[in-house]
């Protein structure tokens, strides 16, 4: 005799089990703003202070998951496209989950923020051309420059700016540990991340 079926595990039981609130924090700026710095860097503050946190990380996803997909507008969608999916997944297994993706346009970012659904965060870090082509170690803006790279976001690929995100963080001026601490406060804020003293208890989690 085939035994009952099982009901699923919900994102809420989840949220419970961990101890907090799942969500999903889109950082998007230039390249060379520090979205990957940024995003490892919360992930392991998170992870001292006990919660449940994965990093997608732009260069990782195409090296990967979008390894078959080029840099033409339909392959940049289509980039975000696979990305956003992968964060929803990632959020309803309970997790806070940090993407750090260029995601130069307005219509791809409001993509996310309708697929994902509650709890979403758009991220921007806000750094001006000049800051983000000196800390570039690869070279990428002098070849950009130098038209050995085309369609390369700020130099001949647009970048729009959000306008509405939930978090500016110029990060151009602050440094790591103050930015994770912004983004900690705004967790804190919408209830997603008990204080720091419960967290990793079974005792909070967010509707």
């Amino acid at each position: 005799m085939d035994s009952p079926a099982q009901t699923p595990v919900s994102r809420a039981q989840r949220e419970l089990r961990n101890g907090h609130g799942a969500a999903v924090l889109l950082l998007t700026g230039l390249s060379g703003a520090g979205k990957s710095t940024l995003a490892q860097a919360l992930a392991r503050r998170l992870f001292e202070l006990g919660a449940h946190s994965y990093v997608l990380d732009g260069d990782e996803l195409r090296s990967g998951l979008n390894a078959d997909l080029g840099f033409t507008a339909g392959a940049r969608r289509e980039n975000l496209r696979r990305s956003a999916e992968t964060a929803r997944l990632l959020a309803d297994s309970g997790a806070l989950v940090i993407a750090a993706l260029i995601a130069p346009l307005a219509e791809s970012r409001g993509y996310w923020r309708e697929r994902v659904g509650a709890p979403f965060f758009e991220v921007w870090c806000c750094a001006s051309l000049q800051v983000c082509e000196a800390r570039d170690a690869k070279g990428l803006y002098a070849r950009a420059r130098a038209g050995e790279l085309a369609d390369f976001t700020g130099i001949s690929a647009p970048y729009e700016a959000p306008l509405q995100a939930d978090l500016v963080i110029d990060s151009g001026r602050c440094n790591v540990e103050e930015s994770v601490e912004l983004l900690l406060r705004m967790l804190r804020r919408h209830a997603l991340l008990a204080p720091e003293e419960n967290l990793g208890t079974n005792d909070h989690a967010s509707g």
